[in-house]
């Protein structure tokens, strides 16, 4: 990996000082024993999130007047990165700082802006995303959640699935059809928060294959949602979405999630057990596509500090990078040349172990390579202005 020292923000500053800042904070708060092996979020940490909102590692975008520091998207790319790469507990407040953020300052309502950003940027408040359902597949204009007007605010009844530590966190941003579906079948589509500790709400832990407990199924029945906690105009859900899941889909955590597998079988080649120059060509071959798709999804966090949205281009840095994930696990665990035991003592082992088990989302969450081909394939053909209708999952 490149060790960002020959980077330069919009402004001309350098980030190579802010990557040895939050690598010298890991290395004093973090230690060994409380990295996780699980190559993804890292679980879900309040302690981890609310310390790293006292050091001013959240909300790095976010302007000073709601708690946040001014910075830029490139500035949180860099953080991020050594975040996953210490395998650091993110998941608390990882979907809150990504991408609810952002929303909320572009489109919420200032009281919104004040009551829920100084608490995200201080790593208090977490959101999970409502936005796929059962049968509704890659289509988010399928969704049946409803949300229909009674003085105050709406009643929603629904399910949403796949919604990341629903069963921890303390509110949902649904998307829900509040206008009957007419013509255009992305029209009447608006984004609710709701707390997810009302009276109505169930959440269902899912078991996956990995035997973690980190998606959920929610469950609204006649769910009371007050008129201010509508985000945006209604009817405009589906445009903020797909800003949304361009937020989502660039990010180094596409192509960092099995990069302690690829570093851990590295060190093992330079050892005796897969010393050979076929194994150290597949590894420099894995390397090189990294180094790749990470000047991809870096140009994607420079396009967001520039004003843009770069639906599109997120969808191509994602589509790489899932895809060179799974290529990733393939030969790692080929080259490992053995069984594998998820319960090993040798940690490479173990999380080549459970990423087996999980490759297989990496090209579903956050939208089907499927999907993001069509997206890209139709952009040429699509004005700016329409690029956000494009079929989206936005499996969390």
């Amino acid at each position: 990996m490149a060790t960002g020292a020959e980077l330069r923000d919009l402004d001309g500053t350098s980030v190579g000082d802010l990557r040895l800042e939050i690598r010298d904070w890991l290395d004093r708060e973090l230690p060994p024993d409380r990295r996780s092996c699980l190559g993804m979020s890292g679980g879900h940490d309040p302690a981890f999130s609310r310390k790293l909102g006292k050091a001013g590692w959240l909300g790095l975008s976010v302007p000073v007047r709601y708690g946040g520091h001014n910075g830029t998207a490139v500035q949180r790319f860099i953080v991020t990165e050594e975040l996953l790469v210490a395998q650091a507990p993110v998941g608390a407040h990882w979907l809150a700082d990504r991408q609810v953020a952002p929303s909320i300052l572009r489109v919420g309502t200032e009281e919104q802006r004040r009551t829920f950003l100084p608490a995200i940027v201080r790593g208090e408040t977490y959101f999970s995303i409502g936005l796929s359902e059962p049968e509704a597949g890659s289509d988010l204009s399928a969704v049946r959640t409803q949300a229909r007007r009674v003085a105050g605010g709406w009643r929603v009844s629904g399910t949403k699935i796949w919604t990341t530590f629903a069963q921890y966190n303390h509110y949902l941003l649904t998307l829900c059809r509040t206008q009957p579906r007419g013509e255009d079948r992305h029209s009447g589509l608006s984004q609710l928060i709701i707390p997810l500790g009302s009276d109505g709400v169930q959440v269902r832990p899912i078991r996956t294959m990995d035997g973690s407990e980190e998606f959920c199924e929610v469950i609204l029945d006649d769910v009371f949602v007050p008129e201010n906690r509508l985000l945006g105009d209604e009817g405009q859900g589906w445009a903020q979405a797909a800003a949304e899941l361009a937020l989502e889909r660039y990010g180094p955590e596409r192509w960092l999630s099995v990069w302690g597998c690829l570093t851990g079988i590295a060190g093992q080649a330079s050892g005796d057990r897969l010393a050979g120059g076929a194994a150290a060509a597949e590894i420099g071959r894995l390397m090189a596509k990294y180094r790749t798709i990470r000047r991809v999804s870096l140009d994607v966090a420079r396009s967001i500090d520039r004003g843009l949205t770069p639906t599109v281009q997120a969808a191509v840095a994602k589509d790489l990078a899932t895809a060179l994930e799974q290529e990733t696990v393939e030969v790692v665990r080929r080259l490992w040349g053995r069984e594998l035991a998820p319960s090993s003592s040798n940690d490479v082992e173990s999380l080549l172990a459970r990423a087996v088990l999980a490759s297989p989302t990496f090209t579903i969450r956050g939208g089907t390579t499927e999907v993001l081909r069509g997206l890209i394939a139709r952009a040429d053909r699509v004005p700016a202005v329409a690029r956000h209708s494009d079929d989206t999952a936005g499996v969390r």
